[in-house]
């Protein structure tokens, strides 16, 4: 089983498919999602997004997990 990620900018797709790891550098520290993850909203500050091991960098964003989907709105530096 994997994660539903979509990784959006206001002009694109950045990510969009399956994941078994991504990692955020939210507002009170980095930190991972993973299958089952708890229910969260997070801020995002700028930083690196990785997903599977691919880094995407960031200015700032929010992001919203629930039932093994992840939806990301970021700013891409």
């Amino acid at each position: 089983m994997l994660l539903d990620v979509q990784i959006l900018s206001p002009i694109n797709i950045i990510f969009k498919g399956k994941a078994a790891s991504v990692v955020f550098p939210g507002e009170n520290g980095v930190f991972e999602v993973l299958i089952f993850h708890k229910q969260i909203m997070s801020r995002l500050l700028r930083g690196i997004v990785s997903v599977d091991g691919k880094d995407i960098y960031i200015k700032r964003g929010v992001v919203n997990v629930n039932k093994n989907k992840v939806l990301a709105i970021v700013e891409e530096m």
